[in-house]
């Protein structure tokens, strides 16, 4: 199979990331829940993943690093534990359902929300977001790029519009962690939401936030900690505050195997790979007639993503074409970011959406390009 489905999970992870998954399987005890030798072990490596986090997100204090089972569950934790009934929010169409529906649930509780629009290429205007801060607005929350289009989103220049307004900024970086270089302090980011299983190439189940020292959070969740056993109230103490529960230190272990991949080979040679690999492929069906592409292309920086149409075809029928006939992986439909549809005006077609590995080979681009040719030639 060619597996080009990569921002829905990277299906390819380093050999080391499986030894380390399987080795805690048979070891691992739970952190913080005893003085043995499995418990500590747990503990630390446990901890060590929350380090190599810090860093690699150029944060202060590794126990603001959260850990959490994906982007959605740390989103929500996010806008749910800092918004309150008469606060005004600031989101963008390009939002994942992670950030619309939580959104979308507090409206109903009183919270005001201004969508920022987007073009037909899916390019958001920095004005018009700013343009839509007023006296009640408490918070933009944003993604880091498009899990539909690719387009990347400086959200540097966005966090110096909620610092000069005096906004949290939460980000949405499920599709930018571990292939862009991402920075809370330079980027003035409140909360950084990221999950695992993508561009870090950790196991699924994983993910987590970075949440700046000093803004308190109120807990979606509470219950065992390991601590203050006989305290109504859970511990307020970072990170415990936020992570009720056992974690998931097999899957933690397996993170942490990731990240010094990562640190390893570097993330801006993953990121030239990847994007060598997208623009091959883009320049490869951008003439073929009938192939409509998504996205804006004029800029060197993007997710690695190429989403297209074959004329009236439905993308779900591409799709299928692609994996039976080509044993080609990818993702049809509506990619849980329905808004982005509207810009795009892709509601009932939905569209065929590749993302690349570096993993991926130009043999497996040129057998793409050529699936492409041959199924828009079958639609003329």
């Amino acid at each position: 199979m060619i597996y080009m489905d990569n921002a829905a999970t990277t299906m390819r992870k380093p050999e080391t990331v499986i030894q380390a998954v399987a080795a805690a399987l048979g070891s691992m005890g739970n952190a913080g829940r005893g003085a043995h030798g499995a418990s500590l072990s747990a503990s630390r490596t446990i901890y060590e993943t929350r380090e190599l986090l810090c860093r690699f997100f150029g944060g202060v204090n590794p126990r603001q690093v959260v850990f959490t089972s994906n982007s959605t569950e740390s989103l929500n934790i996010a806008i749910k534990g800092l918004l309150e009934p008469g606060d005004h929010v600031i989101t963008t169409m390009m939002e994942h359902n992670s950030v619309l529906r939580p959104l979308y649930e507090l409206c109903g509780k009183g919270v005001e929300l201004s969508i920022v629009k987007c073009d037909k290429n899916g390019v958001l205007d920095l004005a018009d977001l700013e343009s839509a801060v007023n006296s009640k607005t408490k918070a933009i929350v944003c993604t880091n790029g498009s899990n539909l289009t690719g387009n990347y989103v400086d959200i540097k220049k966005i966090g110096r519009i909620a610092k000069k307004h005096g906004l949290l900024f939460i980000v949405d970086a499920s599709q930018t962690a571990g292939v862009f270089p991402i920075d809370v302090q330079e980027m003035q980011i409140d909360v950084l939401c990221f999950t695992g299983h993508k561009s870090l190439l950790g196991p699924q189940g994983t993910g987590g936030m970075y949440v700046r020292e000093g803004l308190e959070v109120r807990p979606l969740k509470s219950g065992g900690s390991g601590v203050q056993t006989y305290s109504k109230s859970h511990p307020s103490d970072m990170p415990t505050a936020l992570e009720a529960g056992t974690l998931n230190g097999h899957g933690i272990a397996g993170l942490h195997a990731a990240l010094e991949y990562l640190n390893k080979e570097g993330i801006d040679k993953i990121r030239a790979r990847e994007q060598e690999l997208m623009r091959r492929f883009y320049e490869g069906i951008k003439e073929i007639p009938g192939v409509k592409i998504y996205g804006d292309f004029s800029s060197g920086e993007r997710c690695p993503i190429v989403a297209l149409n074959i004329g009236d075809y439905d993308s779900s029928e591409v799709s299928d074409a692609l994996l039976t006939e080509y044993d080609i992986s990818t993702r049809p439909g509506a990619h849980c970011a329905p808004l982005m549809h509207e810009a795009l005006g892709t509601v009932e077609q939905g569209a065929v959406r590749f993302s690349f590995s570096h993993y991926n080979t130009e043999e497996e681009i040129d057998t793409a390009i050529r699936a492409i040719r041959e199924l828009s030639a079958e639609e003329q």
